[in-house]
């Protein structure tokens, strides 16, 4: 069923798939053929690319998770913006989507790389009953979602990485985010133009979170008009549990030592006192 949907022409598609402006000017927005780039990005998984962008075009904007003035530019912005930042992940890995909303990246990155394993966390019960849906339409096997803010599934879902895209700023993101990260693992943040300004002026947050490298990395150079950036963002955990274990360790040795000492001079008092004793009987 799904090769037949994108076996369509494209002309087809713009006649079944329209959507209206919010606006008085009620004329119908008709999804656009997908560029002669995205099939290089998508290889043989085109089909269910194609497909994404008209569930995206209808439901995805009848449920208000894409704006109707999207449409046209939906490939571009949406669909290839998101599936160029698929090599920002090795081969095989495992990786969350923080705010996935409407599978954006983590829909169009399991498309491009079936072999990533994907956690789309959304807080919305609306928005993950539709990504359930897509999901299953799309027989996306390797995406799993997950219902809930990034705060409240800490312990239940974790990944070498989890990546976002436009969310927050990267302080307020990566308080949210790292606690999902497994040791050692990598933020990536999609941001915009303003991306080295926005990591230079955050960094100092970012460090007391464990930040230990940062690069700001371009994507899609020779596909889209403009690079698409991400803050790939690597954090170790604080070590602070044994350094309070060792200044206890330490104050505990302290009044042990106060306490021997207390003890050895109150024994000299008393033979002290019982010599002069002695002496006066004398």
């Amino acid at each position: 069923m799904l090769s037949h949907a994108a076996s369509s022409s494209s002309s087809r598609r713009e006649a079944t798939f329209h959507v209206k402006h919010d606006g008085p000017d009620e004329s119908p927005v008709a999804l656009p053929a997908a560029p002669e780039g995205a099939a290089a990005v998508f290889g043989e998984r085109m089909p269910l690319a194609v497909r994404f962008a008209e569930i995206l075009s209808d439901t995805g904007v009848s449920h208000g998770l894409i704006g109707p003035r999207e449409v046209p530019r939906l490939w571009e912005r949406h669909l290839l913006n998101c599936a160029v930042v698929a090599d920002a992940f090795p081969q095989v890995a495992r990786l969350v989507d923080v705010g996935s909303g409407a599978g954006l990246p983590g829909v169009a990155l399991a498309i491009v790389r079936p072999d990533l394993e994907v956690h789309l966390v959304e807080p919305m019960l609306r928005r993950t009953d539709w990504l359930s849906s897509v999901v299953a339409e799309l027989g996306l096997d390797t995406v799993t979602v997950h219902r809930g803010r990034a705060e409240e599934l800490v312990g239940a879902v974790s990944a070498p990485f989890v990546t976002a895209r436009a969310v927050a700023r990267l302080d307020k993101l990566a308080r949210w985010c790292v606690p999902l990260l497994e040791p050692g693992g990598t933020l990536v943040a999609m941001k915009g133009r303003s991306a080295a300004e926005e990591l230079a002026a955050d960094r100092p947050a970012l460090v007391r979170l464990g930040l230990v490298d940062a690069v700001v990395s371009e994507h899609g150079g020779d596909l889209l008009e403009e690079p698409v950036l991400t803050v790939d963002l690597r954090f170790e955990p604080k070590h602070l549990g044994s350094k309070t274990k060792q200044r206890s360790k330490g104050s505990k040795g302290g009044k042990g030592s106060r306490a021997t000492a207390g003890t050895t001079a109150g024994r000299a008092d008393k033979a002290a006192g019982e010599a002069r004793r002695a002496a006066a009987t004398t």
